[in-house]
């Protein structure tokens, strides 16, 4: 059992084990220090949302009368079918943009198309003209 024992053994120099944790901290590192930036800038904006909102409970809390809520209520319904309409006017210009490119990249091909088959009548010309050139006869 001994000699299975220390079969099992392995003897790791310091020096190696130190490099490969260098080398998986460098690895690793640089993802972990980016993800911790951008939690850090969450949290940040996190804090500024809960304090906007803490200042709207507020504004809502001081609101006394029944008239400023549904005039308020009116205002926010008008900015939400604003908001709906102009949704809708760029899923439209998208729309139309995706068509016009593809349009754009049809007629592109179309024409580069056009370009090679001229350029293939034009070598066909050529090669039907030098086989018309007559060819002075070899004397025997």
């Amino acid at each position: 059992t001994y000699s299975s024992l220390s079969e099992d053994l392995v003897f790791v120099d310091n020096e190696v084990v130190e490099k490969l944790s260098e080398g998986l901290i460098s690895h690793y590192l640089p993802d972990l220090q980016r993800s911790k930036l951008a939690l850090q800038e969450l949290t940040q904006n996190q804090v500024i949302l809960l304090d906007t909102l803490e200042q709207e409970i507020t504004k809502f809390r001081e609101c006394n009368s029944l008239l400023d809520i549904n005039a308020m209520f009116t205002e926010a319904k008008c900015y939400h079918n604003k908001l709906v309409n102009i949704r809708k006017e760029m899923m439209m210009l998208h729309e139309k943009t995706t068509k016009l490119k593809k349009r754009a990249l049809k007629l592109q091909q179309q024409k580069h198309k056009e370009a090679l088959e001229r350029e293939q009548q034009q070598e066909k010309e050529l090669e039907r003209e030098r086989q018309l050139i007559a060819k002075p006869a070899k004397r025997t």
